[in-house]
């Protein structure tokens, strides 16, 4: 009979690419993250209420990307190796479908070696807001140009921008999608309830 074992890690724990790509390799049912500075970061599933939130945001983004056919949607089981060196995986990730065509197949099938164009972070009821503005401003950092940190619990959402402070909107304002999503508009006074 299989025991089900957690698995602690010290904070200490640096690990390279290499090593973190073989983890992973090792434990598929893991979802895992690599800071810039080789910091391991084990990620606890997210509770069924943000789960499904989650899903509502890929799916409106996906369905505006198959209409447009601008890009590549990625949910948050894709992993990026931003320009910094860490490997980053946003709940919703959107990359421009000539960057996307840039890559080898090699490097599409790995960690794509690059940050996305636009990225949603959905904060659930276990995740620090601090530790969450900070991976927002690292894809800022790396090249994303246009990120929503969506907060269910206070109603909000942060934009960030390249070259601008994040900006925050209440739910009830309609988001645009700007010059990177072009003609993408998400509500989500009637998606997050």
């Amino acid at each position: 009979m299989l025991a089900t074992v957690a698995v602690h890690l010290p904070k200490t724990l640096r690990v390279s690419e290499d090593q973190f790509g073989a983890i992973v390799q090792a434990n598929p049912d893991l979802r895992l993250e690599l800071t810039a500075t080789g910091e391991l970061i084990a990620m606890s599933p997210t509770g069924s209420e943000s789960g499904s939130y989650n899903s509502e945001l890929t799916a409106d983004v996906a369905i505006w990307n198959r209409r447009t056919k601008l890009g590549k949607v990625f949910d948050s089981s894709s992993g990026f190796r931003l320009p910094n060196g860490a490997i980053r995986s946003p709940d919703v990730a959107w990359v421009a479908l000539e960057r996307w065509a840039a890559l080898s197949p090699d490097q599409r099938q790995g960690f794509a070696p690059l940050c996305p164009d636009f990225v949603i972070e959905l904060r659930s009821a276990t995740d620090d807001v601090a530790t969450l503005q900070n991976k927002m401003q690292e894809y800022i950092d790396n090249g994303c140009r246009l990120g929503w940190l969506v907060n269910p619990k206070t109603r909000t959402v942060e934009v960030y921008r390249p070259d601008a402070a994040p900006e925050t909107v209440p739910f009830t304002a309609t988001l645009s999608g700007e010059s990177v999503l072009p003609g993408f508009e998400l509500n989500l006074h009637s998606l997050l309830p």
